[in-house]
């Protein structure tokens, strides 16, 4: 196989990733995605990263090009990760929906479940009767791999650091034998969400019914301004009136045009 990949390679693919996810490689990232798909190739017995063009394009059931965002996308995510925005959804999401006792969610790039578990575990420490209210969750990727982790529900002891012990009891069985040194999602937790395969760059999401939350967060860092600003502005039509948007830590909505109210660094509201 040859070492590295040519210039005109490398723009094949980073024309195709960018026309089908929104991720866009800067000139910077040409090693990166060498090396990630380099032992792909040594798997699939092809030579040059020509031929694997060729076998990604003509994939007709997309599967191998699910593998080759699998190699290039990080997954990086913790439970409880930026609590600042599991605080707001308790501190004030959660009042505003408590007439109603039905909330609707979107994770827009779960990962692995860790963001998804950890909205349903906030809603029910602290929506009152929790066991009266609709939790609707819908968590999504472009991942199948790590959507069928986060289906799974199943995650070393070691995740759960930022964790509160009582929440860790309360929502995860503890597991034996086998099993020991993990920790499963019990059965109330799990209802409350749907895992599905989403593409964000899709012009349409299978939403219904309006939702009260969007979390987006440090997935637009992939993405170029235009793209950011499809996203967001797409973001808003499923919002309800009032509703809420999170975005990551290391990202900001600042050079992007949309109709949003910013609330706090990172939390935006649609206006009621």
């Amino acid at each position: 196989m040859e070492c590295g990949i040519t210039s005109e390679e490398f723009q094949r693919f980073r024309t195709l990733i960018y026309d089908e996810s929104g991720i866009s490689l800067s000139e910077q990232k040409k090693t990166l995605l060498a090396s990630r798909l380099s032992k792909r190739m040594r798997d699939l017995g092809l030579q040059t990263f020509s031929e694997y063009y060729t076998h990604v394009t003509g994939d007709s059931t997309r599967e191998e090009f699910t593998q080759m965002l699998d190699l290039i996308s990080t997954n990086k995510t913790d439970f409880f990760r930026e609590p600042k925005h599991f605080d707001f959804l308790r501190d004030r999401i959660i009042p505003e929906v408590s007439r109603e006792k039905c909330i609707r969610i979107w994770s827009s790039a779960c990962s692995t479940g860790e963001e998804p578990y950890t909205i349903a575990m906030t809603l029910w420490e602290h929506a009152p009767n929790p066991d009266q209210w609709s939790f609707k969750i819908l968590a999504s990727d472009l991942s199948t791999r790590v959507l069928a982790k986060a289906a799974a529900g199943l995650y070393q002891e070691d995740r759960f650091r930022d964790v509160p012990p009582e929440f860790l009891k309360r929502h995860f069985l503890r597991g034996r034998g086998e099993s020991a040194g993990y920790y499963k999602v019990k059965p109330h937790l799990a209802a409350a969400i749907q895992f599905r395969r989403l593409n964000l760059m899709d012009a349409q999401f299978p939403i219904k019914s309006p939702l009260d939350l969007v979390f987006c967060r440090n997935v637009m860092i992939y993405f170029d301004r235009p793209t950011q600003e499809r996203l967001v502005n797409k973001f808003h039509r499923y919002l309800r009136p009032g509703g809420y948007l999170f975005i990551g830590h290391s990202e900001s909505l600042q050079w992007v045009e949309h109709p949003f109210k910013s609330l706090a660094p990172t939390i935006y509201q649609k206006e009621a």
